[in-house]
């Protein structure tokens, strides 16, 4: 097979390729096979006709169609092979030359992944975080304990901190009186002093009986998560339907044994300080992870192909539209929140698509490098521990599709590759 290969930027190669002999002989006999399946041809079995009489009998417009499909990907698959490239997008393919079944020229313009040049990752050394957990992070765990066993009883007196009140709150612009969005609820369980509502909000309930309404302004934090209320004025008003109190039980080994299989508080204290310990330790290793990574990631130098990046920012997109159909909220509220068109929005996470994109092509890289693969029976673990998760019979068959298997092989690859760098980078003492 002849190649010729013109680099037409970083990220982008031109092939010219003239086909052999062997391999269009090859694509030839298959196309003939597939087409000899429908073939009705007396004296002979449907699907046995010798290829000569397949060749001869078959609509040759369907026969040179069928053939430079398979020749074009037989090509294509094998020049990608022969100089080492990592396509990214489906080529733009011209046939040059075709002269059935003898002669094929082809040229393909292919996006690839550009040259990768690593940091020296093996000498790189981080130091993870020790995890500890002291009283005060179990005492946390005990307190949200006894809220949730606590028994609530309906009072008649005022609200106090400390106290549960029911109430139904509305909150207007103080300028325009127009509804905030978002900022209504009826029969809206409210725990005092929690800190859960907007800053202010909890004290100006403190003090009220079931039945009283009041009105209060209050103006929203500059740092708040939505950008629209953001040091933005709000009339609420609020009616009090419910009063309870809240008492908590006594921190004593009955306790434990209702939270929980313990015989003594110092079990389950023991327990909380376990689970407390494994969750922060997860979490200690995710972002030790995710530091190494972004360090490598920075001090490679790699040639980021466009329509990588553009497909990341589409799912950055989808991604966000997502989460503000599960808020409520229309996908130009948002844009009109951000002060931004849909376009500036776009080019806004560029920087974040791009970092996202070159992190996979490092860690791939890093893979190839160090030669890390997935056997057959690895794969066909992950899989099985996957249906045990999900045990529904369309998940299943979810997981058994060819994309899917690809997907966890993919996962499974870089799993034992951030293991590689965790253990070049941080050896276990």
């Amino acid at each position: 097979m002849q190649v010729s290969k013109k680099q037409l930027s970083d990220t982008k190669v031109q092939l010219t390729v003239t086909a052999d002999a062997e391999l269009l002989q090859a694509a030839k006999k298959e196309t003939l096979d597939h087409l000899a399946h429908d073939l009705k041809l007396p004296g002979f079995r449907q699907g046995k006709a010798p290829a000569a009489m397949v060749e001869k009998n078959v609509n040759q417009a369907t026969l040179q169609t069928d053939f430079l499909d398979r020749a074009m990907n037989a090509v294509y698959g094998a020049v990608l092979d022969q100089e080492k490239l990592r396509p990214v997008a489906q080529p733009k393919v011209e046939i040059k030359k075709f002269v059935p079944f003898g002669t094929l020229e082809l040229q393909f313009e292919v996006e690839v992944v550009g040259d990768v040049v690593l940091p020296d990752y093996k000498k790189m050394k981080k130091t993870k975080p020790e995890v500890k957990i002291v009283a005060k992070d179990v005492d946390g765990v005990i307190a949200e304990l006894k809220k949730r066993e606590a028994e609530k009883q309906d009072v008649d007196r005022a609200a106090k901190s400390g106290d549960q009140v029911w109430i139904d709150f509305k909150g207007v612009d103080s300028k325009t009186k127009e509804a905030i969005k978002g900022a209504d609820g009826k029969d809206y369980p409210l725990m005092l002093g929690s800190g859960t509502f907007i800053p202010g909000f909890e004290e100006e309930i403190v003090g009220l009986k079931k039945g009283a309404e009041k009105t209060f302004t209050i103006t929203f934090p500059a740092d708040y998560g939505v950008p629209s209320l953001q040091k933005r004025k709000v009339d609420f008003t609020v009616t009090v339907n419910k009063v309870q109190e809240v008492i908590e039980p006594k921190l004593d080994d009955a306790l434990a044994a209702k939270v929980g299989p313990f015989k003594s508080v110092d079990e389950l204290k023991a327990d909380i300080k376990k689970q407390l310990a494994a969750e922060k330790q997860n979490q200690v290793n995710r972002e030790f992870t995710d530091e190494l990574l972004l360090d490598i990631t920075k001090k490679a130098k790699v040639a980021l192909p466009e329509s990588l990046v553009d497909e990341q920012v589409e799912r950055l997109v989808r991604e966000q539209k997502q989460n503000l159909m599960y808020r409520g909220q229309t996908w130009q509220e948002f844009l009109d929140e951000q002060k931004q068109t849909e376009d500036e929005y776009r080019k806004s996470l560029r920087p974040d698509a791009e970092l996202r994109v070159k992190a996979g092509i490092v860690l791939g890289e890093i893979a190839e490098q160090e030669k890390v693969t997935v056997t057959a029976e690895e794969l066909e673990i992950r899989i099985q521990l996957l249906k045990g998760q999900y045990p529904d019979a369309q998940m299943q068959a979810e997981l058994d599709k060819p994309e899917s298997r690809r997907e966890i092989a993919s996962r499974l690859v870089s799993e034992k590759t951030i293991d590689k760098l965790l253990g070049y980078v941080a050896p276990k003492k």
